[in-house]
C-alpha cells in the first residue's frame, strides 16, 4: 500500500508540475502583446507630436496676405475654420504662411462653395519681383468640378496639379462637404492625395518637369516650381472657400 501511495503521490506531483508549466507557458505571449500595444501607442503619440499646426483655429497668427497688399480682413476665423468672406471689399488676396518650409507633409481640409474656385499653392517665394504667388508656386486645385467653368478643362479639376497633371481618379466630395488634401514634397519627389487617394505623383525640377512646364500656361515664368523651400498659400479666387485642420510635419 505504501508503494502504491508513493506512486500516486509521485503522479500527482508530476501532473501538477506539467499543469503549472503549461499555464506559465500559455501566459508568456501576454507580456509581448502588451509591449507591442504600448509601442504602437507610443509611435502614434510620437507621430502626432511631429505635426505642427499652421492654423491654431482661433487666429490668423502665422499668416499674411501676399506681399501685404491688403489688411487681410476678408479672411476670417470662426469655429475652428479659416474662410474668406467675399462681401468684404479690398481685404482679400492670397493668404500665405510667414515661414518657409522644405521636405514636408502638408495636410488640411477644404470645402468649396457652389461654382467656387480656390487652390493650395506651395513652394512660394515671396519677392517683390513676382507679381503673384503662383509665379513661383505650383497649385493643388480646389474646385466645384460641376459648377465652375474650369471643371470642363483637362488638368484644372479638383485635386489636379493645376494645368500640369490631371488625376486619373477623382475622389472629390460634393460641394459643401469637407475634403482632405495632402501634399508630400521631399527632395523634388511630389505626391498629392485627395481624401486618402494618391492623385498625383511626379518629380519636380528635372528634364521631364521642365518640358511639362514649357507646355503649360506657366511657360513664361522662369522661376515657376524652382523653389523647393518656400511658403504655403491659400488662394483667393473671389469665391467663398473654407479651410481647417492645417498642419505640417518635416520629412
Amino acid at each position: 500500500m505504501k508503494i502504491h501511495a508513493l506512486i500516486i503521490l509521485s503522479l500527482l506531483i508530476s501532473f501538477n508540475y506539467i499543469f503549472n508549466s503549461r499555464e506559465i507557458a500559455g501566459s508568456e505571449p501576454t507580456a509581448p502583446e502588451k509591449s507591442v500595444a504600448t509601442n504602437i501607442s507610443a509611435m502614434r503619440s510620437e507621430e502626432n507630436q511631429e505635426w505642427q499646426m499652421l492654423f491654431d483655429g482661433k487666429t490668423k497668427t502665422g499668416w499674411h496676405i501676399w506681399q501685404n497688399k491688403t489688411d487681410g480682413s476678408a479672411w476670417k476665423v470662426a469655429d475652428g475654420v479659416l474662410y474668406i468672406d467675399t462681401t468684404v471689399k479690398n481685404g482679400g488676396g492670397d493668404l500665405i504662411t510667414d515661414a518657409e518650409y522644405e521636405n514636408y507633409h502638408l495636410s488640411l481640409e477644404w470645402k468649396i462653395s457652389k461654382n467656387g474656385n480656390s487652390g493650395i499653392i506651395f513652394g512660394i517665394k515671396e519677392d517683390p519681383k513676382y507679381t503673384y504667388s503662383f509665379y513661383t508656386g505650383p497649385e493643388m486645385q480646389v474646385l466645384d468640378n460641376d459648377g465652375h467653368p474650369d471643371g470642363k478643362i483637362y488638368k484644372h479639376r479638383a485635386g489636379n496639379l493645376y494645368d500640369l497633371i490631371a488625376s486619373e481618379q477623382e475622389p472629390v466630395k460634393p460641394v459643401g462637404e469637407w475634403n482632405t488634401a495632402e501634399i508630400k514634397w521631399v527632395n523634388n519627389k511630389l505626391e498629392m492625395y485627395l481624401n486618402g487617394v494618391l492623385v498625383v505623383s511626379t518629380t519636380t525640377n528635372d528634364e521631364a518637369w521642365n518640358k511639362m512646364v514649357a507646355g503649360s500656361k506657366f511657360k513664361t515664368l522662369t522661376d515657376f516650381g524652382k523653389f523647393t523651400k518656400g511658403k504655403i498659400g491659400l488662394q483667393d479666387h473671389g469665391d467663398p472657400v473654407w479651410y481647417r485642420n492645417i498642419r505640417i510635419r518635416k520629412l
